[in-house]
């Protein structure tokens, strides 16, 4: 490589220039930091080749070695190069290489008070190029960010990676800030990252879900669950049976716009209508349906799953909201049935326990009636093409009827009768998805044991393989954990107003997905994350 020395020239004032280093293709000569913080030291510029003449020095300014930006989530990787780096400036464009990108080049555009101009291939001052790349085999999610000749150039292999790319230049420049010179490389550790929100006991005006969607994308998560049907509501409307719909719900044009807002943003809107448990809403319409007892009494929000109309019912509720949906992913839920939490169900429930023998055989349990339920449910979705999930505490130990290999598990709890400890589901094979009760439920009024979680806590304690309690599974079960959800449950709804769970979740949500994009330890410490998403905001 040709390399241009940096001398010094003295002017007749006596005051020193320095020029700029350049490589052999016009771009600044620079070193690969990774996840390096501020204030690495400009490392010593190289001589001139030997032999051959030293170029005429003219004045050009001189830029010290760039700094990696910092961010939330920090990138993976920073290329430091010397040069003035990118801010925006009116009358300076968009452009994309790829139609596809047509929605990621406005919104950014918008964002930065830039022109969106389309698909261009001429090249001026300033620019900002959006454009697809060819790497196959690449997690579609990279990309790859330039600032070099005061412009920008994002790419990757998937609109998704361009789209994070647009994220982290949004931060770099905001507030008057510039986006160092050099090479960003990015990708997240993990496929999932997710944020759930309990819109059943609590209503959510779709306004404040909406900035939530918004906050979301530019954090670079890629999942919303919405919990809309428990005990206490059922908050979407309904064509099927509107007689299970409370009064406040959000309509499903309302739904729409909050499911094409997050699709702008490359997040998935998982639903969950949770059974057999959990479907109080549901029964106070039907209460033929409720679940009740040997001595007669009814258990609080339990179906009865020895009758066909109970899954009738909610099998026309998961197919009239599938094209609301029309995400990849879908939670069953399966947790708490309450039919299971009594020392002897054959006992209490025999109806329960003659549906089991006719269903599965002699030996037949509550338990395997219930696998059965959910592997139903799961069939009802998949017809529909897509993934499932459901709570660990809906996976029962010792029965003849297994669940679905495929239904992934959503791992929230350990403490539930007969639990099983993460590995034994890893050990199956199976993919799971930490939901860790410790350290991601935000529960209003902090009930029973729960207290509200901290954002240093996770930060520094926490990581995708913690997935019960404060231990980490083994290392060689990473790739079976998908990623995590913190999750906002609204268990004494009036605790909180929806600006005390918007304050209350932001420093949570910013360090799970810090340690979602990258498991390792931050090189921040906490009071400077903090100060960073302070500055942020």
């Amino acid at each position: 490589m040709l390399i241009v020395a940096v001398v010094v020239v003295t002017v007749a004032a006596g005051v020193s220039l320095g020029l700029l280093a350049t490589g052999d293709d016009g771009g600044p000569a620079g070193s690969e930091q990774r996840r390096t913080a501020p204030g690495t030291s400009e490392a010593a510029s190289p001589s001139a080749p030997q032999g051959r003449p030293s170029p005429t020095p003219s004045p050009t300014r001189s830029y010290p070695l760039s700094q990696a930006p910092r961010t939330i989530p920090a990138v993976r990787s920073h290329t430091a190069a010397r040069g003035p780096g990118w801010r925006p400036a009116q009358g300076e464009r968009v452009v994309v290489s790829d139609g596809e990108l047509a929605d990621e080049g406005r919104l950014i555009a918008g964002e930065l008070g830039l022109t969106y101009a389309g698909e261009k291939d001429d090249v001026r001052a300033g620019d900002v190029r959006l454009a697809l790349n060819d790497d196959e085999g690449a997690d579609p999610e990279s990309y790859t960010m330039t600032v070099r000749g005061g412009r920008v150039t994002i790419s990757g292999p998937g609109e998704a990676g361009v789209f994070y790319g647009t994220r982290t230049l949004k931060q770099e420049v905001h507030g008057g800030g510039t986006a160092p010179e050099g090479v960003v490389r990015d990708e997240p550790a993990k496929p999932v990252r997710g944020f759930m929100l309990d819109i059943a006991r609590k209503h959510f005006t779709a306004d404040w879900i909406e900035d939530r969607v918004r906050e979301l994308g530019d954090l670079k998560f890629n999942q919303l669950g919405l919990h809309f049907s428990d005990d206490q509501g059922f908050r979407i409307e309904s064509d099927s049976h509107p007689e299970v719909v409370s009064r406040q719900h959000l309509t499903k044009a309302q739904v729409r716009k909050i499911v094409q807002l997050a699709a702008s943003r490359h997040i998935t809107v998982v639903p969950e209508i949770d059974s057999p448990g959990h479907l109080g809403a549901v029964i106070a319409a039907h209460p033929d349906l409720q679940l009740r007892n040997v001595r007669g009494v009814a258990t609080r929000g339990a179906i009865d799953i020895s009758k066909g109309e109970s899954a009738e019912i909610v099998d026309d509720l998961l197919n009239e909201y599938v094209d609301l949906f029309p995400g990849s992913q879908w939670h069953l839920g399966g947790d708490e049935y309450q039919a299971l939490v009594v020392s002897d169900p054959e006992a209490s429930y025999p109806q329960l326990a003659t549906a089991a023998r006719e269903a599965h055989g002699a030996g037949a349990t509550v338990a395997d009636l219930a696998t059965g339920w959910l592997n139903d449910r799961a069939d009802t979705v998949r017809a529909h093409d897509r993934t499932v999930r459901a709570w660990n505490d809906g996976f029962f130990r010792d029965t003849s009827v297994q669940p679905d290999k495929e239904i992934q598990v959503a791992y929230w709890t350990g403490k539930e009768i007969g639990a099983r400890v993460p590995v034994e589901y890893l050990r199956a094979g199976r993919e799971l998805i930490n939901y860790n009760d410790e350290f991601l439920y935000y529960v209003l009024g902090e009930p029973q044991t729960f207290v509200y979680p901290t954002g240093e806590r996770i930060y520094e304690q926490w990581t995708p393989r913690v997935v019960r309690g404060t231990v980490a599974v083994p290392g060689t079960y990473d790739d079976q954990i998908l990623g995590g959800s913190f999750a906002v449950w609204c268990d004494l709804a009036n605790a909180q107003t929806q600006a005390q769970v918007a304050a209350g979740i932001r420093m949570p949500l910013r360090a799970t997905v810090q340690k979602l994009w990258d498991a390792g330890r931050p090189e921040l410490s906490w009071a400077e994350f903090r100060a960073l998403a302070d500055r942020l905001s």
